[in-house]
């Protein structure tokens, strides 16, 4: 870090105990002619701290320091900011494709006679590998080390190069598999509130501040540490020296008052934040949450509250320093200093929220009173579409109605081959308790685990077509489900430990039993999901099941003995007791001073300490892979995981120029809410898809294709998997799902259409609803949109992240004006698209496009070009911000 002008006089030393820290104070910045920034947000105090901090005169300015307290006025800005993270947070799926491209990039370095070294973080770089393990095998004692052994089978080639990884870069730390899962590894272990820095003889104390490779990095904002999700592309810019370039957000103030009511749940309260704000628009912008309700929540709470702002559709939720803060710090084993210049900084700094104190001023604010928050589920294919539970039976008979046109069938029902029962529409085929959101929080487990014991007690069982999990978010869950002897109640309902990760909720469920899939295609059934998870999205968690729901674990565990959506849990039986009697919800739900008690006698801060104390050794799987390489990745021909990508081939010293979009041909035409689940899918690979076709002409047997998200290391199968999920429909092939296109008037694959249209010199565009681009910080998403030719995209909106990604790999991205969508212009695909005066645009300029129709009429569209910022255009003339990064490297 160079050395700050500090412009506003606010370096300060602040002693805490016998130690000496330098920090910049906001209070003296205040003094200096900063007027009123004392009372803007917590959120925004930390980016305030991050522009005192590096203002250089070039990146950062005192005008951009000014804009800050400017903001105050109108509560909103369109002043672009250059923002510095203290560090990167990856999992494997997205850290994977990262280092494979920095990987790419010391070659490319080489072949631009630059020095190899200089491609290496400048910032520190956890990756927690979390996102490959797979529930192959559930319901038995063995599941854990059975699904352990396979996913060391599948992802060989993925960990020998992470392990190079490891050893090749400075500044980069991988937690080996079976840890636990990235968010919960942040959270209780690697988030430390305030960072420290050793710089020139000085101790310099500042915010804990990250961008992760997951949009569910905002998780570790109910820490107080300012986070959220970037596309991998951003990452690896911040992780190689680059600011992240942003606007100065609007703050959205969300008052929390009142407290849970007895039994109900922190998911049921999430869901509802999730529905409220999804509700008000916050895409976009920070949320921060205020208000004595606060008191009545736990840290963990909050933090499952913070996890899911990518489903509120916020940059992230941020919870402020207070005393819970200091709490949870102690009781996670964090050292002693560092709890005391946690206090000691965030008072001095004026982000430590006291009960009682001035509210911050905010840009909206909405309230909630969290003791009318009522038990709830959330689906059957978004997670804000929350449903009372009472509510559930019969929304899932609209759902019947509506949604699969199948009105009057719930009681279709059809034989299992080999067994003793059938199956039926909305039965309840997969019962995870699974996902950072959920799994990080004691009080949903421990009552998922006094739900087991309730429930045995009575004599009941989990439906024989259920595939029941856990997969925790940490290896302390196991440590306090023991203490607290429900883990034994949870296996004897089917609940075993079927590994620590991200399973279910990413698309990682494993197959269904063979008889059971072949039931639900055979006869056209809707089967069902529950899952404690935060995404829901079609055709993410199993390609045989149609319609799935978020709930609390507790929850999870009574569908999975209720076994069916047809049944209303809030007041039918859930099966009957030992004498015949029916057995009730109520009659197996703890209530919170159960709940309480447990977890006060069952966790302790030695559990996270001997956890923790050396959590980056790994067993004796990843002790035993060999490290090859040197400096640069001896890249294996053979490999089907791993992959030079073709990103950087031809690249020179000067940026090619920009060249206007003439003559594209439309790729593709689709409606709202097209997730980058649909772009780029993480789950299994279809035998019959183009993906499958290159593994298998590789000779990977289909037992061992994976999933898609295991092999984003190499590019030939993503681009392949290139909106290719089962369930998009692209209204190009009306009353088709899957990953087709028309072209020339034939059905074909998208992929194979893009590859003709490359070889002819035909560039493609893309059309689109609202709310494009939504769900996961998925990289692949924007990069197979490059690599198969694409442009430019239009859509009504994107969601915050993609739109981001797509700039970084060099699309154009446009939204309609108000009102205007590709079906009010009467586009049907069959279209040339001519965007001109490419090489002259300017951020968010209104751009011209002409549509010349098959009839041979044209069209002109008004367009507003969502390149944002200065800096987002510079990447756009270099090729992407990984070209501009790598030129800068290399001339440095």
């Amino acid at each position: 870090m160079t050395q700050s002008l500090d412009s506003f006089k606010a370096k300060r030393t602040l002693q805490v105990g016998d130690k000496s820290y330098t920090y910049y104070s906001i209070p003296e910045a205040e003094k200096n002619g900063l007027t009123g920034v004392s009372k803007l947000p917590n959120s925004l105090k930390v980016v305030l701290e991050n522009l005192l901090r590096f203002e250089d005169g070039r990146t950062v300015t005192k005008e951009d320091i000014q804009a800050i307290a400017d903001w105050l006025g109108s509560r909103k800005s369109t002043h672009e900011i250059a923002y510095r993270p203290a560090r990167v947070l990856m999992q494997d799926f997205t850290g994977v494709p990262a280092v494979v491209d920095l990987a790419a990039m010391r070659d490319a370095a080489v072949s631009l006679g630059g020095d190899p070294k200089k491609v290496n973080p400048l910032v520190p770089v956890d990756l927690v590998i979390d996102h490959s393990v797979m529930v192959d095998y559930f319901g038995t004692t063995s599941a854990f080390a059975l699904n352990v052994e396979r996913e060391y089978e599948r992802n060989g080639e993925r960990y020998e190069f992470l392990r190079w990884g490891q050893s090749a870069f400075d500044n980069f730390r991988a937690v080996p598999p079976g840890t636990g899962i990235c968010h919960q590894v942040n959270l209780e272990y690697l988030a430390q509130t305030v960072w420290t820095k050793e710089e020139n003889g000085e101790t310099i104390a500042y915010p804990d501040t990250l961008v992760g490779t997951d949009s569910h990095t905002t998780m570790v904002n109910g820490l107080a540490v300012l986070g959220w999700g970037v596309g991998g592309i951003e990452a690896e810019a911040a992780m190689l020296g680059q600011p992240i370039s942003m606007l100065i957000p609007e703050v959205v103030g969300f008052k929390l008052t009142g407290e849970l009511a007895d039994g109900i749940t922190a998911t049921d309260l999430v869901l509802t934040v999730v529905e409220m704000l999804r509700k008000q628009g916050v895409v976009g912008k920070f949320v921060e949450f205020y208000g004595p309700g606060l008191d009545n929540l736990s840290l963990e709470d909050e933090a499952t509250i913070a996890n899911m702002a990518p489903e509120y559709g916020a940059t992230c939720g941020f919870f402020p320093v207070d005393g819970d803060t200091i709490k949870y710090l102690k009781a996670t084993g964090r050292e002693a200093d560092r709890i005391a210049l946690v206090e000691a900084y965030s008072k001095a700094q004026g982000m430590y929220r006291e009960s009682g104190a001035a509210e911050p001023v905010f840009t909206d604010t909405l309230e909630l009173d969290i003791s009318n928050v009522v038990p709830s589920i959330a689906g059957p294919k978004r997670p804000q579409d929350r449903i009372s539970l009472v509510d559930a039976s019969e929304g899932f008979a609209k759902t019947m109605a509506d949604e699969f046109k199948k009105a009057g069938e719930q009681g279709k029902r059809a034989a299992v081959e080999g067994r003793d029962h059938d199956l039926g529409n909305g039965d309840v085929v997969i019962a995870a308790i699974t996902s950072c959101t959920n799994t990080s929080n004691p009080s949903v487990l421990i009552g998922a685990g006094l739900v087991a014991r309730k429930a045995l007690a009575k004599g009941l069982k989990v439906k024989p077509w259920v595939k029941t999990s856990l997969a925790p978010g940490s290896q302390v869950v196991t440590d306090y489900l023991e203490k607290a002897d429900v883990q034994k109640d949870l296996d004897a309902l089917g609940f075993n430990l079927t590994g620590y990760g991200c399973t279910t909720c990413i698309g990682n469920s494993g197959p269904l039993p063979e008889e059971i899939s072949k039931s639900i295609n055979d006869n056209d059934l809707v089967a069902c999901s529950v899952l404690s998870g935060n995404r829901n999205f079609e055709g993410r968690v199993n390609p045989d099941v149609r319609a799935n729901y978020l709930a609390s674990p507790p929850l999870v565990v009574a569908y999975a003995i209720a076994g069916s959506l047809n049944i209303n849990v809030a007041t039918d039986a859930l099966g009957e007791d030992q004498d015949g009697n029916p057995v009730y919800l109520k009659d197996i739900w703890p209530t919170t001073a159960e709940i309480t008690d447990l977890i006060r006698s069952s966790i302790t801060e030695e559990m996270f300490e001997e956890r923790y104390g050396d959590v980056f050794k790994g067993d004796e799987h990843w002790q035993g892979i060999k490290v090859e390489g040197g400096m640069t990745y001896g890249w294996p021909a053979a490999s089907t995981y791993v992959q030079n990508p073709p990103y950087f081939e031809g690249m020179t010293m000067e940026p090619t120029p920009l060249t206007d979009i003439e003559d594209a041909a439309v790729m593709g035409l689709f409606l709202d809410s097209i997730t980058t689940d649909h772009i780029s899918p993480a789950g299994a690979i279809k035998a019959d898809s183009p993906a499958g076709e290159y593994l298998a002409s590789h000779q990977v047997a289909a037992k061992d294709f994976n999933s898609f998200g295991s092999r984003r290391g190499n590019h030939q199968v993503m681009m392949r998997g290139t909106f290719g999920n089962i369930r998009i429909k692209n209204q190009m092939v009306p009353g088709v799902e899957g990953g087709y296109t028309m072209k020339d008037g034939q059905q074909r694959w998208i992929y194979d259409a893009c590859m003709e249209y490359k070889d002819a010199g035909t560039p493609l565009v893309v059309f689109a609803g609202k709310e494009y681009g939504t769900g996961s910080s998925r990289d692949w998403a924007a990069k197979g949109t490059k690599l198969l030719g694409v442009r430019a995209v239009i859509a009504q909106s994107f969601e915050r992240i993609h739109r981001s990604n797509l700039v970084g790999m060099g699309v154009l991205p446009f939204t309609f004006k108000e009102g205007e969508s590709w079906q009010s212009h009467g586009i049907e695909g069959t279209e040339k698209v001519t965007i001109l005066g490419v090489a002259d645009l300017k951020p968010r300029q209104m751009v011209n496009i002409q549509v010349e129709f098959a009839n041979g009429t044209k069209k002109d569209i008004e367009v507003l070009c969502r390149i944002d910022t200065e800096d987002e255009l510079e990447y756009i003339k270099a090729g992407g911000i990984l070209h501009y990064v790598l030129r800068n490297l290399v001339t440095s």
